[in-house]
């Protein structure tokens, strides 16, 4: 079976999302302006404003109004332990 093709915010997100888990854009980091990233992933405006909604609903990103988007989390890698759980030593 052929996979679907992914909408670009999606493309873009998992871009940012890689980024994270890469250290390139560590917790804290400020992401660039909307229209910043407009030029930086040559996408449209709506492309980006959908992206950074798709990254805030994965628990990677928050928005403060005024201020700008920032990373405050990690992607979660298949096959982690579950959240509250140790480690096998």
């Amino acid at each position: 079976m052929t996979e679907l093709p992914r909408y670009e915010y999606v493309k873009l997100a998992d871009a940012i999302a890689a980024d994270i888990a890469s250290g390139k854009l560590p917790q804290g980091a400020a992401l660039p302006g909307e229209r910043a990233m407009t030029d930086l992933y040559r996408v449209s405006i709506g492309t980006v404003r959908r992206a950074v909604v798709e990254l805030r609903k994965r628990g990677l990103v928050a928005t403060l109004p005024a201020k700008g988007t920032y990373v405050i989390g990690m992607p979660e890698a298949a096959g982690d332990a579950p959240e509250g759980s140790e480690p096998n030593a």
